[in-house]
């Protein structure tokens, strides 16, 4: 059968506000520095690679970086890239209140809105923590798609809510523990797939309190990982996605801008390879997939 291959950059323009809300920079100006390099250097440098391909990306973009960084987030909407929300201040959901979760999402969306002269169709959770609340308000949203989890890690699927397991408590007998996990239901709401093991920043990013963050891995060994996984999923599957995560934190740096330019010509060597922002690969997998029966679905989309 002939290839299908819908290859995808997904773009989180965690600058500042990544230090703010997740790498404990918080209190640092050399952090906050590097959080400024992404949104003024890494921005530009990551627009002129992909625009040298004919890529148009999706850039997930927190407010705090929209609001941070106006006339380059306005570069990516005028280049016409896909936006879409990820967060205020990288917030992580697991942490924040019901009441703290929609006042991140009802601002952002209208700060993305009216940015964009239309509302985002897809999120990416920042540290890829997603809530079963937080994906209802999504589809309340109008919200179509999503970029967070990894049930998967070349197809899209129906993201599901409501999973539920057992922990471990050495204080009761095993049998209090010894449980399988319980499916929850699925939702209207398209999972496009996000891979640690595909995203430029554990390995590539330094960051002084994780004791993995060290940054400094060679860009050739990880065009190899990346590469495999490409290799492979062409070599045993007719269709697949394959969406790419990364940040202009650390692809906007030489070494990094280097490895996409050799990874995205090893691609494009393939018969079937399409380039497509994730809303394309949201419909695709619509117009090929029905709803769960009884599913959720997104509402038609707020007025601000």
């Amino acid at each position: 059968m002939p290839k299908r291959v819908l290859c995808c950059y997904g773009i989180d323009i965690d600058a500042v506000a990544g230090w703010l809300g997740s790498y404990g920079g918080q209190d640092s100006a050399s952090d906050i520095s590097r959080g400024l390099f992404a949104g003024h250097v890494g921005i530009p440098r990551m627009l002129k690679m992909l625009d040298k391909y004919g890529i148009k990306a999706t850039w997930f973009i927190p407010g705090h970086s929209l609001e941070t960084f106006p006339e380059e987030c306005a570069m990516i909407r005028d280049a016409g890239h896909e936006i879409g929300l990820h967060g205020y201040s990288h917030e992580n959901p697991s942490d924040m209140t019901l009441q703290q979760q929609k006042d991140v999402l009802d601002k952002t969306f209208k700060l993305l809105t009216e940015f964009c002269g239309k509302p985002p169709k897809g999120s990416v959770a920042p540290w890829w923590e997603t809530s079963q609340e937080g994906v209802e308000m999504l589809l309340d949203y109008g919200i179509e798609y999503d970029h967070s989890m990894s049930h998967h890690d070349c197809q899209c699927y129906w993201f599901r809510t409501g999973d539920s397991w057992t922990k471990i408590d050495y204080s009761k007998t095993a049998h209090e523990w010894m449980k399988p996990l319980k499916r929850g239901k699925e939702t209207g709401l398209v999972e496009i797939p996000g891979n640690w093991y595909i995203d430029d920043l554990p390995p590539m990013m330094f960051i002084k309190n994780s004791a993995d963050g060290y940054g400094w891995a060679n860009p050739r060994d990880i065009e190899d990982i990346w590469r495999d996984h490409f290799d492979y999923f062409y070599r045993e599957y007719d269709e697949f996605v394959f969406p790419i995560t990364c940040h202009p934190d650390v692809s906007g740096r030489p070494h990094v801008l280097m490895m996409h330019e050799r990874l995205i010509e090893h691609i494009n060597k393939h018969e079937g390879v399409e380039w497509l922002t994730m809303d394309e690969v949201n419909k695709d997998f619509r117009a090929k997939n029905s709803p769960p029966q009884g599913a959720k679905l997104p509402a038609s989309h707020k007025t601000i």
